[in-house]
């Protein structure tokens, strides 16, 4: 995932602490792994470190020091090329699904039961995602219909898997 141009695109709207591109990172993709305190904070340190953001104001209370950052110019146009830039087909960076399931075929593991047991779990996060509604904002619908449409696409090959490795085991 792309974590430095997101928290570009967070702080496009205006300045804000590490707090605050986190909260709205998951109101972003709220029905995606919550982006962690940590990783905002690393991000953060590097896009300044590169001149992409840097720190508007700085205060320090009973508290942790709160930081405010801001984009630079460097960074708008970093973003503007990133959200221009078509993203490549993917392929050389295989998922984890398709390196457990070669794994469990070349090791002589179960591949047919780990195959059963990943469509189950992606046959629950369906039905987790259709079960509750997507938030009110322009943009959770079409989180949420992307990540059913990748769901059904595995399921769709994890069956072609499963009909290609009962088929190899039959010809053995």
């Amino acid at each position: 995932m792309a974590t430095a141009e997101l928290v570009l695109g967070l702080l496009s709207g205006g300045p804000a602490h590490g707090y605050d591109v986190k909260r709205g990172h998951d109101a972003w993709f709220p029905d995606s792994r919550p982006l962690a305190f940590g990783q905002v904070y690393t991000t953060l340190g590097r896009l300044e470190r590169d001149g992409l953001v840097e720190v508007v104001e700085k205060t320090s209370g009973g508290g942790p020091d709160r930081t405010v950052y801001a984009l630079t110019g460097k960074g708008r146009d970093h973003l503007t090329d990133w959200l221009t830039d078509p993203v490549p087909p993917a392929w050389g960076n295989a998922d984890e699904i398709l390196r457990k399931l070669v794994a469990a075929v070349r090791t002589g593991g179960d591949a047919a039961a780990f195959v059963a047991r990943q469509r189950a779990s992606h046959l629950r996060r369906i039905r987790e995602l259709q079960d509750n509604p997507a938030e009110q904002d322009p943009t959770s619908p079409i989180v949420r219909d992307y990540i059913v449409a990748h769901l059904d696409a595995d399921l769709r090959w994890l069956d072609g898997a499963l009909d290609r490795i009962s088929q190899q085991e039959v010809s053995e």
